[in-house]
């Protein structure tokens, strides 16, 4: 049976498209670790097709080049390290694509991390102790909830640290 020539060339378009994909998968995997909905949003930003763009990540995936749950751990190191609390590190997560329970295991599965954490950072913005009236209580207490932690964390510090 013989094939045409443009069908011949069309799956050869096809494939030099996976091939191209699949490259610039790469070229952002070798940077960091992406999310899987981070790589198609960049991916259809640059008008590939997003059926052929699933393909090459379901391939990295299975390749072990692209992991959700990797990446997960790895942005919630990165951002408790610059003093950003579970709520807000869970909220991320979720906002690029990350499965809920992924991000149950690994933002809530250590909490006296989170504790420590928060004292610290805590600590660091407001490095002198001593009795505060309420306003500057209600500042402090927001503060801490734009930096991701739970207003029950953020309770149990004050009574810890201002009331001992």
């Amino acid at each position: 049976m013989k094939i045409s020539n443009s069908s011949q060339q069309v799956q050869t378009e096809h494939l030099q498209e996976i091939k191209q994909i699949k490259k610039e998968c790469l070229r952002l995997l070798t940077r960091r670790d992406h999310s899987r909905k981070e790589m198609q949003d960049k991916l259809a930003v640059k008008g590939y097709n997003l059926s052929q763009v699933s393909q090459v990540i379901d391939e990295l995936t299975r390749q072990s080049w692209q992991d959700d749950t990797r990446y997960a751990e790895s942005y919630a190191r990165m951002r408790s390290h610059k003093g950003f609390g579970p709520v807000r590190i869970a909220f991320e997560l979720r906002q690029q694509g990350i499965a809920a329970d992924v991000v149950e295991k690994i933002v809530y599965s250590t909490p006296d991390d989170w504790a420590a954490l928060l004292a610290q950072v805590y600590s660091k913005k407001y490095p002198r102790a001593g009795a505060i009236d309420s306003d500057e209580r209600a500042k402090r207490f927001r503060f801490l909830l734009q930096r991701g932690f739970s207003s029950a964390m953020i309770t149990d510090l004050f009574n810890h640290t201002l009331n001992p």
